[in-house]
Formats: structure tokens, C-alpha cells, sequence
């Protein structure tokens, strides 16, 4: 026997079936959002790093990579700001040690990190480096190994022994048994290579990145490994810093595939 629905049964029938297509539509649209606004996400807090000005003191001889690191930085993190300031690590340090606002450090060698681990969050090693001799453009006086440096015709030129090329430079030599009196000791390695650069200097000691970086003006001769010293680059956050989690995002980014290969491509070697 047929039933027919009168209009008030009909309309009950309809809000009830209305009803069940809403409910595991409402439970699923909710589901979403808790995965959209977790955190767990792509999406999420793990997204990008937070926007700030950063700003970060560096040695010397990471003047040229950092300058490109930066940009690199910046392009793939929108709102952020770096500015860097650059010295000798010995400086760098005196100004953490003072209280002068930054929010990231990198040396030229763990000691002078050490001397503000204190003011500093756990360095890590983002790069490492070695000496070359620099010279004029061809090589005039033809210097050709450490030992060349003694000779007292030679215009030589040093970091000086608080800076750590200065350090290297005194390390190699010595182990050399070479006695080398440099007619200046800089300030740092950078400004080592502006004197053979100028032609203020026929030979100094920096950094092979440094080398690099002037290739079309200096020489660089380079030292056997046997010979050598090995500058390593620690990064760290600085513990006063007004930016903590977007200090933290670039000193982390410096380990990361894109900083290493910005650092490689400049001729540093690996951590």
C-alpha cells in the first residue's frame, strides 16, 4: 500500500534531510581550519622567519660574501632588513663586551667568540678559510713560497697579532722558522690587501676569499696545506638582542643550502 506525505511531512522529511547533508560538512570545514591555523602546517608558524632590522657585526674578511648574502636574504624574506658592520673580530668583540646593540656576531676564529660567550647565544661554524700571500698584480718580486717573505728588500705587510689573521699569519711563520719585520701591522686583514692593492706593500698575508675578491689586482701564491692554518668562522645571536627569533632565522640560514653555496661560490671552504 502506497503512503502519501501530506505538506507538513513532506517539509519535516526535507529539514531533516537538509540537516544531515550539513553536519559532516560543518565537521570537515572545521577540521580544516584547525589545519589551516596549527601551526603544524606549511602554512603555519613554521612558515617565515619573523620580519625585523637586523643588524650584524662581522669580520672583516666576510665584507664581499655577506654583502651578497644579504640581498639573498632579504629578497627571500620580505620586511627584513640587515644592515652589517664590518671590522676586525677584535673590534667586533670589544663592542659586544660594551653593550653596543646588534643582534648577530660572526668572527674570523673561535677565540675571539670565546672571549663573549657570556653575551652570546651557542656559536655554530658557518665557513673556513686559509692564508695565501697576496702580491702585486704578476708577481714582480716573484715570491714564490713563506720563506720569500724574510728577505728585507721586500715591503711585507701584517695583520696585527690581536686580529685573527694576524694570529694565522704569526702561526704559519713561525712554524716556518720565518722572521719576517712587516714595515706595517693593520688593523685588519682587509686593510692588509688595500696596502699590496695600492702598491703600498709588495706582499701581505690574507685571507685566499680576500685573494679572490681582488683578483684582478693582486697575485695570490698559495701556502702547501703542511704549511697553512685554518680559519674557521663561528656564528652566533647575541643574548641582548631586541630580535631574538629573526637573529636566530639568519645564523641558521648561514648553514643552510643557499647561505653555504653563496659562502662556497665566494671561495670559503666548508664547516
Amino acid at each position: 500500500m502506497s503512503t502519501t506525505l501530506t505538506p507538513v511531512r513532506r517539509r519535516t522529511a526535507a529539514a531533516a534531510l537538509t540537516a544531515a547533508l550539513l553536519v559532516p560538512l560543518s565537521a570537515c570545514s572545521s577540521d580544516d581550519t584547525k589545519k589551516d591555523t596549527g601551526g603544524s602546517t606549511a602554512s603555519g608558524s613554521a612558515s617565515a622567519a619573523p620580519k625585523a632590522n637586523l643588524t650584524v657585526l662581522a669580520a672583516a674578511s666576510l665584507t664581499n660574501v655577506f654583502k651578497t648574502a644579504g640581498a639573498a636574504y632579504e629578497k627571500s624574506h620580505p620586511g627584513t632588513k640587515i644592515t652589517f658592520s664590518f671590522a676586525g673580530s677584535q673590534e667586533l668583540v670589544a663592542q659586544v663586551a660594551q653593550g653596543s646593540p646588534a643582534d648577530v656576531l660572526v668572527t674570523a676564529d673561535t677565540k675571539s667568540m670565546d672571549k663573549v660567550k657570556a653575551d652570546t647565544g651557542t656559536p655554530s661554524i658557518i665557513a673556513k678559510n686559509r692564508l695565501v700571500i697576496a702580491t702585486g698584480e704578476g708577481n714582480p718580486h716573484k715570491v714564490d713560497e713563506l720563506k720569500d717573505l724574510a728577505d728585507t728588500k721586500l715591503k711585507v705587510v701584517l695583520a696585527a697579532p690581536e686580529v685573527p689573521a694576524g694570529k694565522y699569519s704569526k702561526q704559519v711563520l713561525d712554524a716556518q722558522k720565518v722572521t719576517v719585520k712587516p714595515v706595517s701591522q693593520e688593523p685588519n686583514v682587509r686593510a692588509v690587501l688595500s696596502k699590496v692593492e695600492l702598491g703600498e706593500a709588495d706582499a701581505g698575508l690574507v685571507y685566499k676569499t680576500d685573494a679572490e675578491s681582488a683578483k684582478d689586482k693582486v697575485d695570490a701564491v698559495e701556502i702547501p696545506d703542511g704549511q697553512n692554518a685554518i680559519a674557521k668562522y663561528p656564528a652566533a645571536t647575541i643574548k641582548d638582542s631586541k630580535n631574538a627569533e629573526a637573529a636566530a632565522a639568519f645564523v641558521a640560514w648561514l648553514s643552510s643550502p643557499e647561505g653555504q653555496k653563496i659562502l662556497q661560490d665566494a671561495g670559503f671552504q666548508k664547516p
